[in-house]
């Protein structure tokens, strides 16, 4: 042994490495395989998991609507159970290992994210409000004697803006998921998960305005004053319809009462505007808009309407109220859904059905004298609010009126105490200009009466809007047309009483209805040109701030109508966002509807 040279002493045996390499490839391979099959039997568990999840989504949102707490509150839980057992199923290290292999590593990195945001919300958002939901009944949002207990709307706030803030969060992180390489089952998932938190987050951010505001602003930490404009639609302002009737609504610790109701006519004429007014309002729509009570919604920015009428109660009463809230008899017709039948001083029956056409129509016809009309007015408005006051009301219609006739530009809320300000700014109820955003790209219509009558009942209106790249800088080119409608009988110029047509007084014949109409286009956009009936059109075009603002002065007689096209340029920044178009609420609602037209002459009538 001794004599046998060195390397033969050491050598291994032969065909031993071989089978070392084959052993180690073999294991290698069947480790590979066990991985995959761990990684895919988790993923089929995980994919269960989250279908329940989102099951539980739809279950959960039926259950809050029907008011059923105690179910939704054991849904929750479930929903939790099951996102966190996804969660868990995508989080270990042989899953981590595989989302960094080719191809398939990115549908289990998208798999293992969304997993993750939807246990995020789950905990951090589900539960907690279902925690407070569970505590609080339909009937708790119900005045009782009088009353609304704000303590639980308080108590609620922590949980609300948690879960508001998850949602946010949750939003970015799920944008933030790379699809670009993804099968196409999971590319669906993404898009469904990204849809669903864009909903949820926009419903909880209002919530969360609704529970942090309410409180305070019905008077739980001191007494709130408000005045309240009762707009008239058939007679439009560009904030709604003419201020008639004004009364003081008075907030004491969830205890609301209607006070001090006067006529919007009682207010002024005043020498001057009881504010300033900048250049651009009085450009539009003329130093009356801070004269009258009756003109201070001439223009749609609802911020300058309240400080307006604020100031006139102030001149009028002497006292500074803490807010202004205006709403419209359609909203009424609304909340009457909720409330039932109201009865009338005058004897009159009051119906979700025939409030609008009794306020803006028949009161006319029935108590000729303007100030019965505006007694009449007060009362509805008395007599709806005394049934809200006592607790008479089906709280779910009663949120869903308010929820529309916000959603529709009909109710309007201004806040004097600048936070609470800045928490209503950017929704429905504060009554702002139109915004482009990378989501979507507003337009405003808004329409201001112009003969000095009630003919706008009869004016039908219908917009649309629509909006092309037809530049090689990627500049967005927006159309929004608009068609009035005097759909007054043939024979209004003597069948209708003459306070409906005006009787001529302001130099519109009696029948025919005189409008201005105002388009607006977001901040910085270009005015392009417009046509009337597809003719070109002499427009007054200026500003408002930093808004570009077209419009023409229409005049039309029963059973003639007109339509107007504008065109503007946009921001090439916001060029794939959807576009939209806001308008004076009138007294029929009408959705916008979508607009082609041609890159060459995008005014031109089709």
């Amino acid at each position: 042994m001794s004599d046998l040279p060195e390397s033969r002493r050491t050598a291994a045996p032969r065909g031993f490495r071989p089978r070392i390499v084959l052993w180690v490839v073999l294991a290698f391979v069947l480790l590979l395989i066990l991985a995959v099959a761990w990684v895919g039997v988790r993923a089929v568990l995980a994919k269960g998991h989250l279908e329940q999840a989102v099951a539980d989504v739809g279950t959960l949102r039926s259950q809050l609507t029907g008011g059923d707490t105690a179910a939704a509150q054991k849904t929750a839980r479930h929903l939790s159970d099951e996102a966190g057992a996804a969660r868990s199923l995508t989080g270990d290290p042989v899953w981590g290992a595989a989302q960094v292999t080719p191809f398939f590593g990115t549908n289990l990195s998208a798999v293992r994210q969304v997993s993750v945001v939807v246990d995020d919300v789950a905990r951090n958002a589900v539960s907690p409000v279902a925690g407070v939901v569970g505590k609080l009944g339909t009937d708790s949002f119900a005045p009782k004697d009088g009353k609304l207990d704000l303590q639980p709307i308080e108590d609620a706030q922590p949980a609300v803006a948690k879960a508001t803030k998850t949602l946010s969060v949750a939003t970015k992180d799920a944008d933030a998921i790379d699809t670009s390489d993804t099968l196409s089952p999971v590319t669906t998932a993404v898009g469904q998960l990204r849809n669903a938190l864009s909903s949820a987050t926009a419903q909880v951010t209002a919530v969360n305005r609704i529970v942090q505001l309410a409180p305070a602003m019905l008077g739980h930490d001191g007494d709130r004053n408000y005045v309240l404009l009762f707009q008239n639609n058939a007679e439009l302002r560009a904030g709604g319809g003419i201020p008639g009737a004004v009364a003081l609504l008075q907030a004491k610790d969830g205890v609301i009462k209607l006070e001090s109701q006067a006529a919007g006519g009682s207010f002024g004429p005043y020498d001057e505007p009881v504010l300033p007014l900048s250049a651009d309002t009085t450009a539009l729509y003329g130093s009356i808009t801070g004269e009258y009570m009756q003109d201070v919604t001439l223009t749609p920015r609802f911020d300058v309407s309240a400080k307006l009428a604020q100031a006139m109660w102030k001149q009028k009463f002497g006292q500074q109220v803490d807010g202004v809230l205006a709403m419209d008899p359609v909203t009424l017709s609304y909340i009457l859904r909720a409330t039932g039948p109201v009865k009338l001083p005058t004897g009159d029956t009051l119906t979700s059905d025939n409030a609008v056409k009794m306020l803006l129509s028949d009161v006319y016809a029935k108590y000729p004298d303007p100030a019965v009309q505006d007694l009449f007015f007060a009362s509805a408005a008395s007599a709806v609010f005394d049934k809200v006051s006592s607790g008479g009301y089906d709280t779910k219609e009663f949120v869903a009126a308010l929820t529309q006739g916000s959603d529709e530009g009909r109710l309007r809320l201004w806040s004097a105490t600048k936070g609470e300000q800045r928490r209503l700014s950017g929704t429905a109820l504060a009554g702002e200009l139109p915004t482009a955003t990378a989501a979507s790209r507003q337009f405003g219509v808004y329409l201001n009466d112009g003969t000095g009558s009630k003919m706008d009942y009869y004016l039908d209106k219908t917009v649309a809007v629509g909006s092309s790249v037809c530049r090689k800088d990627g500049r967005p080119t927006s159309v929004v047309e608009v068609t009035l409608k005097n759909t007054a009988p043939a024979d209004a110029a003597t069948s209708l009483p003459s306070y409906v047509t005006g009787g001529g007084s302001f130099g519109t014949e009696p029948g025919k209805v005189k409008t201005l109409i105002a388009v607006y286009a977001p901040a910085n956009a270009i005015y392009l040109g417009g046509t009337q009936d597809g003719k070109p059109a002499a427009l007054q075009t200026t500003k408002d701030g930093e808004h570009p603002v077209t419009q023409l002065r229409t005049v039309l007689a029963p059973g003639e109508s007109t339509t107007l096209r504008v065109a503007f340029l946009g921001s090439a920044e916001f060029a794939n966002a959807g576009v939209q178009a806001v308008s004076t609420p009138g007294v029929h609602q009408t959705e916008a509807k979508p607009v082609s037209f041609e890159c060459s002459d995008p005014t031109a009538a089709k």
